[in-house]
Formats: structure tokens, C-alpha cells, sequence
């Protein structure tokens, strides 16, 4: 198979889709930018874990809505950050041997290892944010961008990397905000074949012009084995529902498979990379539970309660 066939179809070909098959999907789309084939993730830390005791919301200059969440850290500070960044362990990379998508794909560590101010004159630069404590520019600012309609994850910008996991923890829990961050995907770098979804796709993971034509699986930019079964789980369910006239059932946010879906079809995600299921994605409970594993356990209990409810309601 070359094209994306007439409806109803779900295409799952996975991450590893021919040379073939994916020019034929981004002449579908219509356009070469809305299929990518690397992946260069940031990680990504829930808004609830960032101590906004030592984090400021502000945009550069003030300019525009204060977009951006502000970590300030100062020259000791930046400077235990900088080494660790340089000296920490990496993952092995394939798929970057073309120079060229390396150079646009620049991992936080390597602009380090070029110099000690590389990353103050870059991603990290200060230039245009007051600290509100001091009235000062802080020697160097790491910024966080919302990743999400919701408001709950936040993507460390320009921190793309390709670190182990173990390091990604340590390094980036030296910057003060983030000392206990809860990070919910950390930074990866590899080739990873995956539509622009956000941009083409609706909640029920079907094409926003043809509901008869759905993607399901890594390449809609979901990340795991039982994301890739959740996400055609739902597309099958959507589909069946569409060929009987019926209005596909709606997974809330209160549920894994719905948060999923809801984020890989989130416009307001505007540099998207694939995801796996996480907290951070579900909406939140609507009152305080003490401890992380009780607190994770009453989103999981909610959710069961839900998908219930929604079965003895015919879905």
C-alpha cells in the first residue's frame, strides 16, 4: 500500500512506515510539514510539582500575554547546572547520522559542551525577564511553555535532549523550581515516523475533513504499546459508531484513553511530540488528596467510575 485508501479505513502502520506510504500520507495532507520522522523532545514537568516560590509568569519584555513560566537561576547555580549538563550520560542515537537534521535538532547537552555561555546567549538567555523578588535580570532563565489546552504539563523550551532518563531527573532538578518537578516525559531523539495530529486530527483520532478516514497507533503520536492498542481501541469504536449514523462516544479527560486522544488532537499544542499517558494529561481531581500514590489512585478509582457510567449508558 502506497496511498491512504477511500473510507472507511484506519491506517496503523506504525512508526517504521515505508518511504513509500509516507509520501503518499503527506500528499493526502497535502502538505510534507504535517508528517514528521524524528522525534527531538523537550521533557515535559507537571504545573503542580513547579515551585512558583522561586518561578515567575512573564513574557520577554512583557510584551503579550505572560505565556511563559520563569525559573531564574544565578551564576553558582548556572554554573553546577552547566557541568552537570556537559559531564552527564547519554543514550545511544540512531537516525541522526544527517548532520543537517542534527544541527536542527540541537540537544541542550551538546550546545553546552561548545561553551560555557552558549546557553545564556541561547535557550537559557535572561535578556527582557525581571525576576519580581530582585527587579533584576537573573543570570541565566530557563522557561516553560504551557504544553497543553489545560493548563497541567509545561515543556522545558530549547531543552531538547537526548540524556539518559536517570540523568534527565538529575540534571534538570538542579534548576530551583524544579527540584521536585514530576517529570511526565522526559527528552528523546529518534526516528519515529508520526503525523502533525493536532493539526489533522480529530478526538476520535479521524481525519478532521473525512471522519471515515482514521490513523491509529505511533504514527498518530502516541507512544507505547497500550497507547498504540487504546488509540485504535477508540478509532474502531468511533468508526463502527460513524458507518451506523450514531454520534462516536466521548471520552472525558477524567480517563486515560480520553486524555490521550484529547491532547493528540489538541490545537492549541503548537510544537507536538509524541506522548504517552500520564497524570499530568488527566484532569485533576477537585479536591486535595494527601500523598502522590493516594492521589494517583483516586484518579485511577474516578476513571473507573466514569468508563461504568459510561457502559451502563450504552456507551
Amino acid at each position: 500500500m502506497t496511498q491512504v485508501p477511500q473510507g472507511p479505513v484506519i491506517v496503523a502502520t506504525g512508526p517504521l512506515t515505508s518511504d513509500a506510504l509516507s509520501a503518499g500520507i503527506a500528499q493526502y495532507f497535502g502538505q510534507q510539514e504535517y508528517l514528521h520522522f524524528f522525534d527531538a523532545a523537550a521533557p515535559l514537568v507537571t504545573f503542580g510539582s513547579i515551585d512558583m516560590e522561586k518561578a515567575w509568569f512573564a513574557s520577554r519584555y512583557d510584551r503579550g500575554s505572560a505565556d511563559y513560566i520563569n525559573c531564574a537561576l544565578d551564576q553558582e547555580q548556572y554554573d553546577q547546572f552547566w557541568k552537570a549538563l556537559t559531564e552527564a550520560q547519554e543514550a545511544e542515537v540512531h537516525g541522526f547520522e544527517d548532520r543537517n537534521v542534527f544541527e536542527g535538532c540541537m540537544p541542550v547537552e551538546v550546545m553546552a559542551r561548545r561553551g560555557y555561555d552558549t546557553l545564556r546567549y541561547g535557550p537559557l538567555k535572561p535578556v527582557g525577564l525581571k525576576d519580581p523578588k530582585t527587579g533584576r535580570e537573573p543570570y541565566a532563565v530557563v522557561q516553560l511553555r504551557r504544553d497543553n489546552a489545560a493548563g497541567t504539563v509545561y515543556n522545558l523550551v530549547g531543552c531538547q535532549t537526548h540524556l539518559r532518563f536517570p540523568e534527565q531527573k538529575r540534571v534538570f532538578s538542579m534548576i530551583p523550581a524544579l527540584a521536585n518537578g514530576e517529570f511526565v516525559r522526559y527528552g528523546v531523539m529518534h526516528r519515529n515516523t508520526f503525523l502533525d495530529s493536532p493539526r489533522l486530527l480529530d478526538r476520535f483520532y479521524a481525519d478532521r475533513r473525512d471522519p471515515l478516514v482514521a490513523f491509529a497507533g505511533q504514527m498518530t503520536g502516541v507512544e507505547g504499546y497500550v497507547e498504540s492498542t487504546a488509540s485504535g481501541c477508540l478509532a474502531a469504536i468511533a468508526m463502527a459508531a460513524r458507518l451506523q449514523g450514531k454520534q462516536p462516544p466521548e471520552f472525558p479527560r477524567e480517563t486515560a484513553i480520553g486524555a490521550l486522544a484529547l491532547y493528540v488532537s489538541d490545537e492549541s499544542v503548537s510544537d507536538f511530540q509524541p506522548m504517552n499517558v500520564n497524570f499530568g494529561i488527566i484532569s485533576p481531581l477537585d479536591r486535595r488528596v494527601k500523598g502522590k500514590a493516594q492521589k494517583n489512585l483516586a484518579i485511577a478509582q474516578r476513571a473507573l467510575e466514569v468508563l461504568d457510567h459510561m457502559v451502563q449508558n450504552g456507551i
